[in-house]
């Protein structure tokens, strides 16, 4: 008997002589597969994270056709495995808290079948960076297939956008500006296809920043879903994948410091979701890359905000889209960007945008005629944050820039609710806004709690920012003088749980530093005081994810998932 062919890691399964063999050979035939799916095609697994609950991903049920007739057509055999959905807008108490989840599904799934390549198949916050974690762990040629965006939202005439426009009208209704059956007709025009949030929230950053660092065939992140465009691309990915694993072009070859340094520009210049730097030193860590707080805040420093687009700015991602996509703009930074990177194109970053063009220069500005000159992100230490903590200065009221006030202290999620429209509360405009105890650890999962709503007294005087600080994160489609991240958290006794209401905390975002005005005699008194304990009774995937999540700073990912392991399956 001749030596069998090993190219493929899938001939592992399908082409070694012998009774484990026919096993595999015979239950693929029970599917209906024939000898000819089974000798020689690479096989590629669409990870498919769509769901009756997501969505962002609602079109992925149908787009998943195109992606296998894509690799059919370039002569592979698609094979479409679920994963887990990771619904932003329904699962609790947030999606951060299964982002690893779906990381560690997504590295057994490709380790453990007979797999050579995969489209990972994401869109909504946590799925991007989820599935790009799992794949660069195993390290197997890999292409991520983005869901794109939804298209406008509309209410009597008024272009409506997720999420910025919710968090807008909200306060508008309860300020009395608008009535309950308005609000029932805004919710019933904000959402109107298939596709994730159309402003720049964390979804549209985190494709756009896998577009950025090669992961995508060119100007796939900025098509919205709706349109027949994504369709073709959902094709074009299917054969791609096919010639990647001909090729034998493994991930961690394209996610290098070259691609973390340019997915990092691209976020920054889109005035990108404050997430993304968590999510970018996951990936950095996980792709064995030195990278973190102070790099984005170094770039961050040299790098303007070209996308006019909100909540910084003023369009949505169908005129982004129009006007030329990720592709241009990131042409117009070119001079920021390390363009010999290698993409999933087969070339180089500089080849894919080479004959991109702006059409449209009020939607995506010149660098000399920024949307705003930046910095879209500012790392801020102190005191009370000496692992850093990032605010979004792009969408603070300028009066909040630099500002001092006593803090008004809640202690988790559930105390600001039942305070926070108390009409006897002692608060006013100058006052500082504290939530803690809703970090990796506090949270559980660190929510998106970090937009503290500005009470009720207050908003019906019209005030509408407020400096607000917590160990949460926000949404990326959210706005205002937030300052989000604090690490470390007050959860395992980061000084924030030290600080007490009534206590003067500066702000300076030119000077980025946050700190609390307490005598230093009287703040290591507070310090000393040993942080409370976690209660221990919690089971399965939480309490592995209490005893292994690492802080905001360091990607809140597992300490024990960093790195490449490609450990590979005893075929027995």
């Amino acid at each position: 008997m001749s030596e069998p062919d090993l190219s493929l890691r899938s001939h592992r399964w399908f082409q070694v002589p012998g009774l484990r063999t026919f096993g595999h050979r015979s239950r693929a035939k029970q599917m209906g597969y024939d000898d000819i799916d089974l000798d020689g095609r690479p096989v590629i697994a669409l990870i498919n994270t769509w769901s009756d609950i997501n969505p962002c991903h609602a079109h992925f049920k149908d787009r998943v056709t195109d992606l296998k007739r894509g690799v059919l057509e370039a002569g592979g055999l698609p094979l479409e495995i679920p994963a887990i959905a990771l619904a932003e807008n329904f699962q609790k108490p947030t999606t951060m808290l299964y982002r690893n989840l779906l990381a560690l599904e997504t590295e057994e799934l490709l380790r453990s079948y007979p797999i050579d390549g995969a489209v990972l198949m994401g869109g909504c916050d946590k799925t991007t960076p989820g599935l790009l974690m799992g794949a660069l762990s195993i390290d197997l040629p890999s292409i991520f297939f983005p869901a794109g965006p939804m298209l406008k939202g509309c209410w009597r005439g008024n272009v409506l956008g997720s999420g910025s426009d919710s968090w807008k009208y909200w306060d508008e209704l309860r300020a009395g500006g608008i009535d309950e059956c308005e609000w029932s007709q805004i919710e019933a025009g904000i959402a109107r296809s298939v596709g994730h949030c159309m402003t720049m929230g964390t979804a549209s950053t985190m494709t756009a920043v896998a577009e950025a660092m090669g992961m995508t065939l060119p100007g796939a992140s900025s098509i919205p879903a709706a349109l027949s465009h994504h369709n073709r691309m959902a094709v074009a990915t299917g054969r791609r994948i096919v010639s990647l694993v001909e090729e034998g072009l493994r991930i961690r070859e394209i996610v290098g410091a070259e691609a973390i340094h340019n997915a990092t520009v691209a976020a920054l210049s889109l005035g990108g979701s404050t997430n993304a730097a968590i999510h970018l030193v996951a990936l950095a860590r996980r792709a064995g890359v030195e990278f973190g707080l102070d790099d984005i805040g170094r770039l961050a420093d040299t790098v303007p905000v070209l996308s006019n687009i909100r909540p910084a700015g003023t369009y949505l991602m169908e005129d982004y889209f129009d006007a030329g996509g990720l592709p241009a703009q990131l042409r117009l930074l070119g001079n920021h960007l390390e363009l010999e990177a290698r993409t999933v194109s087969g070339g180089s970053l500089g080849e894919d945008i080479a004959a991109a063009e702006v059409v449209a220069p009020d939607i995506i500005r010149d660098p000399g005629n920024p949307v705003d000159k930046g910095p879209a992100l500012a790392v801020l230490r102190g005191n009370l944050c000496p692992d850093g903590a990032l605010i979004k200065p792009t969408t603070v009221s300028r009066r909040l820039r630099r500002h001092s006030g006593p803090a008004l202290v809640f202690d988790g999620y559930e105390d600001m609710k039942a305070r926070i429209d108390d009409p006897g509360l002692d608060v006013d405009e100058d006052t500082v806004l504290v939530l803690r105890g809703v970090g990796p650890i506090g949270g559980p999962g660190m929510p998106e709690w970090g937009m503290i709503p500005i009470p009720q007294r207050l908003v019906e005087q019209g005030v509408r920012d407020m400096v607000r600080i917590s160990d949460a994160r926000m949404s990326g489609t959210s706005y205002g003088a937030c300052v989000l991240h604090v690490a470390p958290e007050s959860a395992v006794g980061g000084p924030l749980s030290k600080l007490r209401t009534g206590d003067l905390v500066s702000l300076d975002i030119d000077a980025r530093t946050l700190a609390a005005e307490v005598d230093a005699e009287e703040w290591a008194l507070r310090e000393s005081i040993e942080a409370p304990r976690r209660r221990g009774e919690e089971r399965g995937y939480l309490r592995l994810f209490l005893d292994h999540v690492e802080q905001a700073d360091k990607g809140c990912d597992f300490d024990f998932l960093q790195g490449v392991n490609a450990t590979e399956p005893a075929i027995c």
